[in-house]
């Protein structure tokens, strides 16, 4: 794998109004094959936004994503996404969600034993006849984790994938999460909302400044191969993760202060 390239990539969204949004501008990343990078920053900020450009679902007013030294034209079998919500298929079975992929792709014989594989990886092998809708929220997001993966994609998309789950699931799934990156060596692009989750699933975590949408500031960061196997609750123990984590928190405070300024500015 060659990784993936975001080349200067701009998106603006024309109003019905004849007004417009610049939801993103100028974004360039260069992102190694088997990265682990998280995103996070205020409403607005476009984060979302750049991940569907990534994905295919929308195509950047300028610039380019390049992935495996080819144009990304549209949604591809070498991005995987999940969703905050799994968008499974609840009338059917664990496993043959699991499977969904290569089934279509007419491999469903091969790839049952990958099936198996993945359903154990992610501690559901026991319930795999279980329709979906008989599962928790944090078992559906392993479904959808596994059925990702079972697609063998070059890159996995999340976003905001364990935003609505309990803390104690969340934080299950945090360490779920890693270690699938670890074994498995794919590149992840995860977007959320906590700074702490940011922190704990980034190598390398990117802050994005809205209006337009652009990065305003880039860490390399030691948590997540420190969270590799770990206890989660151990590593936010280290000085430096609650000393990055007060840094970026006064940061997204200072942008979401001069947003409603702004707001009331405009509102006057």
């Amino acid at each position: 794998m060659s990784g993936l390239l975001i080349d200067d990539v701009s998106m603006r969204f024309e109003l019905p109004d004849g007004g417009a949004v610049q939801a993103l501008k100028n974004v360039t990343l260069d992102i190694k094959a088997g990265e682990l990078m998280s995103v996070l920053g205020p409403s607005g900020c476009g984060k979302t936004t750049l991940l569907n450009i990534v994905a295919g679902f929308l195509a950047p007013t300028e610039g380019q994503v390049v992935l495996n030294n080819a144009t990304v034209h549209g949604p591809g079998p070498e991005r995987g996404m999940v969703f905050q919500q799994g968008a499974l298929f609840e009338w059917m079975s664990v496993r043959e969600n699991v499977g969904f992929g290569p089934a279509m792709k007419g491999q469903k014989r091969e790839a049952a034993e990958r099936v198996d594989h993945l359903l154990d990886v992610v501690g559901l092998q026991d319930f795999k006849e279980k329709a979906v809708y008989e599962l928790s929220g944090g078992m559906q997001q392993r479904v959808a984790l596994a059925r990702c993966l079972a697609n063998d994609p070059d890159v996995i998309l999340m976003d905001e994938p364990l935003g609505a789950l309990d803390a104690l699931t969340r934080e299950k799934m945090q360490s779920l999460v890693l270690d699938l990156w670890k074994e498995t060596g794919k590149t992840i692009i995860l977007i959320t909302h906590s700074v702490e989750e940011a922190l704990l699933l980034g190598e390398r975590l990117l802050v994005m400044a809205p209006r337009p949408g652009r990065i305003h500031k880039e860490y390399r960061l030691p948590f997540a191969d420190m969270g590799v196997g770990n206890d989660l609750r151990e590593v936010k123990k280290h000085g430096d993760y609650n000393t990055t984590r007060e840094e970026i928190l006064a940061m997204i405070w200072d942008m979401e202060e001069e947003i409603m300024g702004r707001a009331e500015g405009a509102g006057a």
